[in-house]
Order: C-alpha cells, then sequence, then structure tokens
C-alpha cells in the first residue's frame, strides 16, 4: 500500500485515526504563498492535525 508523503505541516500521514484535513494556516488555503508554492502544505493548500486532542 502507497503512502503519500507528508508534507512539512502535517501531524501524521493522511488517513491516520484520529487526524483529518484542514486548511493551510499559512496559505489560508490557496496553496501559494509570497508567489511560491507554499512549504508548510507542499502547495496543497491543506494539512493534517490531530483532531478532537488526538
Amino acid at each position: 500500500m502507497a503512502t503519500e508523503p507528508m508534507a512539512p505541516g502535517d501531524d501524521a500521514p493522511p488517513g491516520t485515526p484520529g487526524t483529518g484535513e484542514n486548511i493551510c494556516p499559512d496559505c489560508k488555503g490557496s496553496g501559494r504563498l509570497n508567489g511560491k508554492s507554499c512549504p508548510t502544505c507542499s502547495g496543497t493548500g491543506k494539512i493534517i492535525e490531530g483532531v478532537g486532542g488526538a
């Protein structure tokens, strides 16, 4: 099973129990920051983070 690479802003790999997608706090979901690909989300506009205290 292939796993998606983690972006620098991700708390865990996609699909990890207790996590979910959220909008990148740095680029506000655009995937771009200062005219370049956002380094936090790797240009996706989304990050994976723990939910519910996970």
